[in-house]
């Protein structure tokens, strides 16, 4: 999986090519520069009339190179240069005296309607201040320019650790992210600020990292290699028994949304454990599905089907009374059975966190935000702050597979992180929670190992929202136009 960088781990990297592997500091500048430049072109930008924005640091450094490129390439561009003169560092005083005695043109301010393309080049993923003064004006004079907009590796005033805005920030219409791709390109709402986000090779590699390598990944295609192998003499007992303990009066809907997620994951069997009253609805929208519902579960019944199952999913739908209460005590007692955990199941755990600790089964909770602020009494600010850390946190601390969903989904172990960027804003729907239980259940019902399984499921379900998307668009979608695009997301991975 690709690896999304810190400002301080990009340092590193960058330090080490430089430093271990001798690679002068100017070559990666001037391939920054050049994979800028090819960029822009590729993406159809009007280079007529440029101004490259350069500021005093090696952000600046590569936006005067890509002047000086631009220039000898027969192209007219002219440089603003709006940082501090006795910040300049080493190589962007050496590229700004380069483009001085190429007699290039530098302007003092930003005339309105005059460029057809702007290059923000003013401040590089290492920005950790607020922007005030010059700086602040300078960027609000971009912002209102009709000129379209490319930002060099990330948007000026968006941070690279965690995407916020300090202060104000470049909207940028296409970024060049240089080496590897920051966590600020894709956490929100510097993934808005940076528009199309293109990844661009400058010769900085994973090697730079030695051993200590960045902690957080992306969720990308290279996942699909994780579905369950189908043998081709296969029968229904060889692709895994998933049982999916949901609904209860008036919400027959979870029930259903997630045992077809789970069927339609190449699940050879699915159980559907509910209320009674679901019988009749189930049993119509979900005739394929082997269906246990009475008006109170027995403890003989609750385990005759974890004795039946491979995995288990419980909690969409539930409720939080007495007895959905036991029937959770029960599962978490008596199952060693791979099992998510969603929606009501959460709300109940909120109730009684001491009961996670009874289970020795591994387990993938699914919360998002509200829930979580339930269940680990960080509050909804701490959590929109920091989501990545204290994730990691306290799925370290509960011993569980934490899968914290929200506009970016985060996924981690206490150890490994994984950011998922699939998906859309039109899956902000009812049901759509059931849907991504029912395909993690299925997954582990397959045999999929619990972290993969949870990574997986979490980018099928937003690659099959987006196809949604396309379909139906994003304020028509429901929960089961994601159920539609499943199969034809599987066939082509």
């Amino acid at each position: 999986m690709e690896y999304l960088v810190s400002a301080e781990e990009m340092r590193r990297a960058d330090r080490s090519v430089i430093q271990d592997y001798g690679v002068p500091s100017l070559v990666l500048m001037e391939r920054a520069a050049l994979s800028c430049v090819e960029l822009m072109k590729k993406e159809s930008f009007d280079l007529s009339r440029i101004l490259i924005a350069a500021g005093s640091g090696n952000n600046g450094g590569d936006g005067f190179a890509m002047a000086r490129i631009l220039k000898l390439q027969g192209f007219s561009a002219d440089i603003w240069f709006v940082g501090n003169p006795e910040h300049l560092s080493k190589e962007a005083a050496l590229q700004k005296k380069i483009c001085e005695n190429y007699g290039m043109k530098f302007v003092r301010n930003l005339p309105d309607g005059e460029y057809t393309t702007i290059v923000d080049a003013i401040f590089g993923a290492g920005l950790s201040r607020e922007i005030r003064g010059n700086y602040r004006e300078v960027i609000e004079d971009i912002n209102r320019h009709p000129a379209k907009i490319f930002a060099v590796d990330i948007p000026s005033g968006i941070s690279s650790d965690d995407g916020r805005i300090q202060g104000t920030a470049v909207r940028a219409d296409v970024t060049g992210a240089l080496a590897f791709r920051k966590l600020g390109h894709v956490l929100y709402p510097g993934t808005e600020y940076a528009g199309k986000t293109v990844l661009l090779d400058i010769g900085i590699t994973k090697e730079g990292f030695h051993q200590q390598l960045p902690r957080v990944q992306a969720a990308g295609r290279e996942l699909l290699s994780l579905l369950p192998p189908r043998e081709a003499a296969g029968n229904k007992g060889s692709f895994g028994k998933a049982c999916l303990m949901a609904g209860s009066r008036n919400m027959a809907g979870a029930a259903y949304l997630s045992g077809r997620a789970a069927a339609l994951m190449g699940t050879g069997l699915v159980r559907v454990v509910s209320e009674a009253c679901n019988r009749e609805i189930l049993q119509t929208l979900l005739p394929e599905a082997v269906l246990t519902t009475e008006e109170l579960f027995s403890e003989k019944i609750l385990a005759e089907s974890l004795a039946w199952a491979d995995a288990i999913g419980i909690g969409p739908g539930l409720s939080t009374g007495t007895e959905a209460e036991r029937e959770l005590f029960f599962v978490l007692e008596k199952n060693n059975l791979p099992m998510v955990l969603d929606a009501d199941a959460l709300n109940i755990l909120a109730k009684h966190p001491d009961w996670l600790e009874k289970s020795r089964a591994p387990k993938i909770l699914t919360p998002h935000m509200g829930e979580m602020v339930r269940l680990s009494g960080f509050s909804m600010e701490e959590l929109k702050k920091r989501p990545l850390e204290l994730a990691a946190a306290y799925a370290k601390e509960q011993q569980v597979i934490l899968v914290l969903k929200d506009a970016r989904t985060v996924i981690t172990d206490g150890e490994r992180l994984v950011l998922n960027a699939s998906g859309n804003n039109g899956m902000a729907t009812g049901g759509s929670g059931d849907v991504l239980t029912g395909i993690i259940t299925g997954l582990l019902a397959q045999g999929t190992a619990p972290f993969d399984a949870a990574v997986l499921g979490v980018y099928l379900h937003g690659l099959a929202g987006d196809r949604a998307a396309e379909n139906t668009g994003v304020r028509g979608m429901l929960s089961t136009d994601i159920l539609k695009e499943l199969p034809q997301i599987l066939k082509e991975g």
